[in-house]
C-alpha cells in the first residue's frame, strides 16, 4: 500500500514499481477495446457532465474526449504518480481534462451533478467497507436518469484469474469482486436496475460489465 496524506490506497498496477509498465500492459492485453466497449454501453452525449471514479493514467477520460471533445470530463484518483501521467497523456491528446486527487469514498463534487459515472478495472483495489462508501458517493453525485457503468475482474466465483491478475492483484481482493456481491452492494447503495450487462476474457482472467441507474 502507498500513503497518500493520512490515507493509503493501492496503486493502479497494484505496486508502484509497475506503473511505467501499466499502460503497455492492459493495451497489450485489450484494455483499450474492453474500455471502449464500456464507453458504448453507457450511450453517452456531448451535453453530458461526465466523472471517472479511479480514473489512474487517465486512458478512459482520453478515449471519452475524442469521441465527444465538447463534454465536460472529470477524473479522480488518490494516486499523484497515476495523476501525473494522466496529465501529461492528456497534454499529448490534447484534451481538456480536470483530473483531481482524491478517494472514491469521499467525492469533492456536489449533489446530482452528473449523467455518467464510470470505473474501470479499479473496484477490486478497495477494501470492503470502501466499495460501499464508493457505490453510495457514484449514486449521490449522479442525477436523477443519471447511471453508472462498471468494468473490473471477474471474482474467482466467475472465473479463474490469468497469471497477470494473479501477480497483480491477491485472490482475496478479487475473492470479494463476484458478480452477487457487486450487484448485491449496488442495491444496498439505492441503485436501480442494477445488472451485469456483459463479461469478455483476457488473458488477466474474465472481467465483467455492470450498470446501475438513480431514479
Amino acid at each position: 500500500m502507498t500513503s497518500a496524506s493520512s490515507r493509503s490506497y493501492l496503486p493502479a498496477a497494484g505496486h508502484d514499481w509497475l506503473l511505467p509498465l501499466y499502460d503497455p500492459i492492459v493495451k497489450l492485453l485489450g484494455g483499450d477495446a474492453a474500455r471502449m466497449a464500456l464507453l458504448e454501453q453507457a450511450a453517452l452525449r456531448p451535453d453530458q457532465h461526465i466523472l471517472e471514479i479511479g480514473c489512474g493514467t487517465g486512458t478512459l477520460l482520453v478515449q471519452i474526449k475524442r469521441l465527444l471533445p465538447n463534454a465536460e470530463v472529470i477524473g479522480i484518483d488518490p494516486d499523484p504518480k497515476a495523476l501525473a501521467r494522466a496529465r501529461r497523456k492528456a497534454a499529448r491528446a490534447p484534451a481538456s481534462i480536470q483530473l483531481d486527487i482524491g478517494f472514491a469514498g469521499r467525492l469533492p463534487y456536489p449533489d446530482a451533478v452528473f449523467d455518467r459515472v464510470f470505473s474501470s478495472f479499479m473496484f477490486h483495489h478497495l477494501p470492503a467497507n470502501e466499495k460501499e462508501k464508493m457505490l453510495s458517493e457514484a449514486w449521490r453525485v449522479l442525477r436523477p436518469g443519471g447511471e453508472l457503468h462498471m468494468l473490473d475482474f471477474e471474482g474467482p466465483e466467475d472465473s479463474t484469474p490469468g497469471f497477470l491478475g494473479r501477480l497483480l492483484h491477491s485472490n482475496k481482493r478479487l475473492t470479494d469482486n463476484s458478480e452477487a456481491s457487486v450487484l448485491d452492494r449496488m442495491r444496498q447503495a439505492s441503485f436501480a436496475d442494477a445488472r451485469k450487462v456483459g463479461r469478455r476474457s483476457m488473458f488477466s482472467g474474465g472481467i465483467a460489465y455492470y450498470r446501475a441507474g438513480r431514479r
